[in-house]
């Protein structure tokens, strides 16, 4: 079994880490040449390739010949760019496996109310119209013999990417704006869920990727401070935040995300199914 992934970025990285044993072959595609020989010096069985997202190349276009899967792990930007360049291959390709990687940040405000997969995208809110046609592009991909996953991720953290490095480094805010709760998932879930995507029986569709329990972001940065023994830093109202317009986006949305779905049907046992199990496993002596 042989798999092609677009965009090897920290999440695509920590399954290879955890899985690359489990294909034949693995290749896949970074932005720059420089990238592509770092990633071969850490994965010396891996093939990558530099793709910028708008020429073919005779060499990715025999990996998706032969390809049994693809991991796309790629932001839209006009458009996905793998697809703008690969769709006709892919689509007359033997691929029996597709798993893209989106976002929960396609979903509008609940005011906190809880939400499942059957819940409409609302990209407006978080322009997210691109993404959110990203998606459909790839799912318009599935046929009965080939079955595309939509995995929509929580704010994703995990080694070097986290609340303790936060703090460490001096970048940690405990911003407050009340009744704000976030889903968040560790990369190592996000590891196992494309584990589970590329052995299930499942025919494809929508999942979202997320924790247990939603929670306030102000509660996190004081749990990772407990852990590792400083002060928390101290509370800044949302609205004297001045806050990045990207950021303010990331915020402008309220909402609990269900993720019955990835645990019931894709049968995704979490590693660390809150935000304590996770930061404790990052701590110095986690």
């Amino acid at each position: 079994m042989r798999l092609f992934a677009f965009g090897i970025g920290y999440s695509t990285a920590t399954y290879l880490r955890a899985h690359a044993r489990d294909w034949a072959r693995v290749a896949g595609s970074v932005r720059t040449a420089t990238k592509a020989s770092r990633l071969e010096q850490e994965f010396p069985d891996l093939k990558a390739y530099a793709f910028d997202g708008t020429a073919p190349t005779p060499e990715i276009a025999a990996e998706i010949a032969h390809a049994d899967a693809l991991l796309v792990s790629v932001p839209p930007l006009s458009g996905d760019p793998a697809l703008r360049v690969w769709r006709d291959a892919i689509a007359s390709s033997g691929v029996g496996r597709i798993v893209y990687l989106s976002t929960l940040g396609v979903y509008g405000d609940t005011g906190g109310g809880w939400i499942d997969e059957t819940t409409p995208a609302d990209p407006a809110v978080t322009r997210g119209e691109a993404r959110v046609a990203a998606e459909n592009d790839w799912l318009a991909l599935a046929t009965p013999s080939r079955r595309v996953f939509v995995l929509r991720l929580a704010g994703i953290y995990g080694p070097g990417r986290n609340a303790i490095a936060n703090l460490r480094e001096g970048t940690a805010r405990r911003i407050v704006k009340p009744g704000q709760v976030f889903n968040r998932i560790h990369v190592e879930d996000i590891s196992r869920t494309i584990a589970a995507c590329m052995r299930t029986f499942m025919p494809g569709g929508i999942v979202n990727v997320c924790d247990d329990e939603p929670a306030p972001p102000q509660d996190v940065i004081a749990y990772a401070a407990d852990l590792v023994g400083v002060a928390a830093p101290p509370e800044i109202a949302f609205e004297q935040a001045n806050l990045s317009p990207m950021a303010a986006t990331f915020w402008a949305t309220c909402k609990r995300v269900s993720n019955r779905k990835l645990r019931e049907q894709l049968g995704v046992d979490l590693a660390y199914p809150t935000f304590r199990e996770g930061l404790a496993s990052l701590a110095p002596d986690g």
